[in-house]
């Protein structure tokens, strides 16, 4: 890389990380470019981002940002996961360093507060914003759809006293 294609990339990445919510940093040894785009296809899929990084680019990248406290993670072959999301990050690298020895987790962070090893997978164990936002939603309907019961129930005993009634009166005709 020359020295423009270096000030690009630190630039790209900067700008990408003022607009994070969590920066996951990650080490994988020895994996194909196979594995790193499948991981890379994982990660666009749940809203996050990866990034294979030189590490002085990295730190370089990192001033400025709330991720500063990050600057030591980053030794040996490094990469970064990224996402606007909270958790999205944290649970594609989980679940992938599960299934991969070539790849773990170093650290994190969620904002301003840096977060080790655990830190990042109890985060891959919460649900996700859409999850949540799921979840939400159905706690609102159930209310309604309650309601709508409750409602619908008085006037469906009346039309059953109805019919009874109905009944009996056809009953007492017939017997006349």
């Amino acid at each position: 890389m020359d020295r423009t294609q270096k000030e690009e990339t630190v630039a790209a990445l900067h700008s990408a990380l003022q607009d994070t919510g969590l920066v996951v940093v990650t080490q994988q040894s020895g994996m194909t470019v196979a594995e790193v785009t499948d991981l890379r296809r994982k990660m666009r899929a749940a809203g996050a981002s990866f990034k294979v990084t030189k590490n002085r680019l990295a730190r370089i990248a990192l001033k400025g940002t709330q991720f500063e406290g990050l600057d030591g993670l980053f030794k040996g072959p490094t990469a970064v996961a990224y996402s606007k999301d909270p958790v999205a990050a944290a649970k594609v690298a989980a679940d992938y360093a599960k299934g991969n020895d070539k790849f773990k987790i170093v650290g994190g962070s969620l904002g301003t507060q840096t977060l080790d090893v655990e830190g990042v997978k109890a985060l891959a164990s919460l649900p996700s914003l859409d999850e949540l936002r799921g979840k939400l939603l159905g706690m609102i309907s159930t209310p309604a759809t309650r309601i709508a019961g409750v409602l619908q129930a008085p006037g469906g005993q009346v039309a059953r006293v109805l019919a009874a009634y109905a009944d009996a009166q056809n009953k007492q005709d017939e017997a006349a």
